[in-house]
């Protein structure tokens, strides 16, 4: 069974890694968006 400490880092690594996904997505839309606007 894991210990307390382990689920508290796995959860703090998980809530970051969603925080990051939730911030890259927009950010990489954009540029995505930004790009097809240059070529076309």
């Amino acid at each position: 069974m894991a210990s307390a400490n382990d689920i508290k880092a796995a959860r703090a690594t998980y809530d970051g890694f969603i925080t990051l996904i939730k911030v890259a997505v927009p950010v990489i839309a954009a540029i995505v968006a930004f790009v097809i606007y240059l070529i076309h």
